[in-house]
């Protein structure tokens, strides 16, 4: 489809837009253009009443009797089984605990046990860096050989041998924005042995994910970004129906255990995907959590996340299309894919200075246009496509130029680094 070549032609767009309710599901500030939706997911507007309810309700009123009567007990596999739907699983293979790290930990550990006879996790070295840096805690922590082996993206292939007991990768990298083939990489990982570790952080939600097509062994993800549980948000981890009697991880609290209020001291794990909970669940967060994932599941009446996908590209396309046209005067180098199945949600330019990529990016927030800046050098801007409309992908752009047409972004007041870029 050809990009649109007008304002007016974005417009019309936004009108003929299947999505376009979906927007009105969010509490977006007036004149802001929110393009960090992959980092920090907006308000979904029935969010307030559903930590309102946990709150005054279930926690003010019922006591701990909303353990039980309220269902808090159930949350983190009923969530999960809602958020499965968004990653092409199973309901029974996905829960939703803890933070990413901590879901990291868990899946490589129990990955390595699964594979006691090989010491090696394979990923590339532009993963994220809690990613690394989990894996090489882990492999510290075991010793005897353990190790984790870094490669460029266009090696990992090579990477993986005999010796390797999980390959770990996110299918959609942070920074550019480039995507993997879940199933082909997969495919490569179990020709050697090897099980299958995915982060979709950038990609549930975005993305129409099928783990089960691909026949993927784990994965874990985000709740805060393009899910919009809220900042902190607890995450999910999956693992696949066929491995879990056998998968044991290491972080065996209590509620993991097959009779929590047993209160036995030795511990058997719960059967099934319930084995992965480790500590209490944050009841507010998670209501908060479950609210964000019901509001993006609203777009299954509308075509669901192949809509939502297929949007995502549009808008991607149009970004493209006019920095090309309005910034060509300008130093910016895009660092996307433009090959639709190369590409994730988001649209990434690295700049050639640190200084100059950080200024930009503040010089827009003060304009009201919030992407965000990723060292050394790059420009990253969102397209979450359940509220995010072509108009406002056009108005971006020209807020872009103008920063940089007029310098604006030499000012001073945005030189000053911030604590969270």
């Amino acid at each position: 489809m050809t990009p649109p070549a007008s304002r007016d032609d974005c417009a019309a767009l936004d009108s003929a837009d299947p999505l376009a309710a979906l927007r009105d599901a969010f509490e977006l500030p007036e004149g802001v253009i929110y393009l960090d939706g992959n980092s920090l997911g907006p308000l979904p507007r029935a969010t307030r009443a559903k930590v309102l309810q946990a709150m005054e309700h279930e926690w003010g009123r019922g006591l701990i009797t909303s353990w039980n009567d309220a269902g808090w007990i159930d949350m983190p596999r009923r969530i999960g089984g809602k958020i499965a739907r968004l990653i092409g699983a199973q309901a029974d293979e996905v829960i939703a605990v803890d933070s990413t790290s901590i879901n990291l930990f868990k899946l490589l550990a129990g990955a390595l046990a699964l594979r006691a006879q090989r010491r090696v996790i394979v990923s590339e070295a532009g993963n994220f860096p809690t990613d690394l840096y989990i894996a090489q805690g882990l492999a510290s922590l075991l010793g005897a050989g353990h190790e984790l082996r870094l490669v460029e993206r266009e090696r990992i292939a090579d990477a993986i041998d005999e010796h390797t007991a999980v390959v770990m990768l996110t299918q959609v990298d942070y920074r550019s924005g480039s995507c993997l083939d879940l199933a082909a990489v997969t495919a490569l990982a179990h020709r050697a042995g090897a099980l299958m570790l995915w982060d979709l952080a950038h990609s549930a939600g975005a993305l129409a994910v099928d783990l089960n097509g691909a026949k993927a062994d784990l994965a874990v993800g985000c709740g805060y970004k393009y899910l919009n549980g809220g900042p902190g948000a607890p995450a999910f981890a999956y693992v696949a129906r066929a491995l879990q009697e056998d998968f044991h991880q290491p972080l065996s609290g209590w509620l993991g255990h097959a009779s929590p209020f047993a209160f036995e001291s030795g511990y058997r794990p719960a059967p099934g995907i319930a084995r992965l909970q480790c500590g209490t669940a944050p009841v507010l967060s998670m209501a908060a959590l479950e609210s964000g994932v019901d509001t993006l599941l609203l777009a299954e009446a509308t075509g669901g996340l192949p809509a939502l996908r297929q949007k995502s590209l549009r808008l991607g396309d149009l970004f493209i299309e006019r920095v090309a046209a309005r910034c060509a005067d300008h130093p910016l180098r895009l660092i996307t894919p433009r090959a639709h199945e190369q590409r994730g949600s988001q649209v990434s330019y690295a700049i050639g200075d640190g200084q100059m990529g950080y200024a930009v990016i503040q010089a827009l927030i003060a304009r009201g246009v919030i992407g965000d800046f990723r060292a050394p050098d790059i420009l990253r801007f969102g397209l979450a496509p359940a509220y995010l409309r072509a108009t406002d992908v056009w108005d971006a752009v020209e807020h872009l130029g103008q920063v940089l047409d007029g310098g604006e972004w030499r000012e001073a007041r945005f030189m000053s680094r911030k604590a969270v870029t």
